[in-house]
């Protein structure tokens, strides 16, 4: 995961149809905010949704968020013009473009091209505009790993449990809730494990799907911890009283962002310095693997606007750590590289 990683631990749905819910959702302390042209309206208020949309990415007041549109799906008859009228009239404010419903590659690649066109007719910066792709049903899933590869533009998979329950004929009416009489393990563990992977293969984010019982906080915590446990990134919201729960549950705590931070520095001293490829951190020793974890991490507390209580001490004869400004030695390297 890189250092210019963009947090998405929080993603908030808003109708695109609802001017008070469009003013709201400035506000509100999310990472990204999509405004939605799909399930969200009527499809006979689906027309006017779009020039809402328009209306309020160019009013600005998005600062600090990821600005995205979630169109219709590519088979449906909104689609195209979704695109070709959202692009053109607010291209220069639009960070994201998502595809629900992603069940093939080549919905991803119709998506790509069709950007291209309108950003090059429009004078828009090629390839800016990115894609985040939604799998909903049992053929996307199925096909997960060949539509991350469909696009560059691809900046994120997004789990959507819903449409997947239907598509693979779950017993239950509660989106997110184990299913009655299911009681050996996560019923969701499989889709989500295997977007994971279908993201991580080609380095983009992977975000969880809503829990649709708004006032159940409890039970969003433990949902979302369970996601934020496998590597999620981050969990789509549905209201305001959702997001510094999941906020919360998807940054690291203090003690392991300072831990990452050392990681690193310890790591790269070790090989920068020493010309060694391991080093002994505290009680623990650290090597090519433990940067990897720690970089992840590490770019995750970055992302949520934590600072740094330890800092980094190489010491005389080796590395160590101490608490910023000056305190508890956490560890002195063992030997010479």
């Amino acid at each position: 995961m890189a250092p210019s990683y963009r947090p998405r631990r929080t993603c908030l749905a808003v109708p695109g149809s609802s001017p008070r819910f469009l003013e709201k959702a400035r506000g509100v302390p999310v990472d990204e905010v999509f405004l939605d042209l799909e399930d969200a309206v009527a499809p006979g208020a689906k027309p006017a949704a779009r020039g809402a949309v328009i209306q309020a990415l160019n009013g600005g007041g998005w600062e600090g968020k990821i600005r995205a549109v979630r169109i219709n799906g590519a088979t449906t008859p909104w689609a195209y013009r979704d695109v070709i009228e959202v692009v053109e009239g607010a291209g220069q404010n639009l960070d994201v473009i998502i595809l629900p419903k992603a069940s093939e590659p080549a919905q991803v690649t119709w998506l790509d091209l069709l950007l291209s066109q309108v950003e090059q007719a429009a004078g828009l910066e090629r390839g800016r505009i990115g894609i985040e792709a939604q799998i909903e049903d049992a053929r996307g899933l199925a096909d997960v790993a060949a539509i991350a590869a469909a696009s560059d533009r691809l900046e994120a998979l997004v789990f959507g449990p819903a449409d997947f329950m239907a598509s693979i004929g779950m017993r239950s009416l509660e989106v997110g809730a184990q299913p009655e009489g299911y009681t050996r393990g996560d019923a969701y563990h499989y889709p989500r494990m295997r977007i994971l992977v279908a993201a991580r293969s080609r380095g983009i984010a992977a975000i969880d799907g809503p829990y649709l019982a708004i006032r159940d906080l409890d039970g969003l915590r433990q949902d979302a911890a369970s996601s934020a446990a496998l590597g999620y990134d981050g969990k789509w919201v549905l209201h305001p009283g959702q997001v510094e729960p999941v906020n919360q549950v998807f940054a690291p705590d203090q003690d392991a962002y300072d831990r990452a931070e050392l990681i690193l520095d310890a790591y790269a001293h070790a090989t920068d310095v020493r010309q060694t490829g391991a080093v002994m951190l505290g009680d623990e020793m650290i090597d090519e693997a433990s940067r990897k974890l720690a970089l992840v991490t590490a770019a995750k507390g970055r992302a949520a606007g934590l600072a740094r209580t330890q800092s980094f001490d190489p010491g005389p004869g080796g590395a160590s750590a101490e608490h910023s400004p000056g305190g508890e030695r956490l560890g002195q390297a063992a030997g010479q590289g």
